[in-house]
């Protein structure tokens, strides 16, 4: 992986505690709307961690085919993972 290792580690844990945090919300019957409101926030910390690393991709690894003869498999994988970013599930 290119991305930064720590900040990339960083968000992943703070997810988990968001996701630990929310699991015991649900187990307390907490009030919907802020248990969405936590999903959506963990949500949105793992989208940047997914950017992070999407970025040091391209910044690297599809940099470095495009000085080959063949760069379309990389790129293409990172448009594919660009797609899915942007897509609404």
């Amino acid at each position: 992986m290119k991305a930064d290792r720590n900040s990339v580690t960083r968000k992943i844990n703070i997810v988990r505690g968001q996701l630990e945090g929310i699991q015991k919300m649900i187990d307390e019957d907490r009030y919907c709307v802020t248990i969405a409101d936590q999903i959506l926030a963990s949500s949105a910390l793992l989208k940047k961690a997914a950017q992070e690393v999407l970025e040091a991709h391209i910044r690297s690894c599809v940099r470095d085919a495009l000085q080959t003869d063949e760069p379309n498999e990389k790129i293409e994988e990172a448009l594919a993972v660009l797609e899915k970013m942007t897509s609404k599930a």
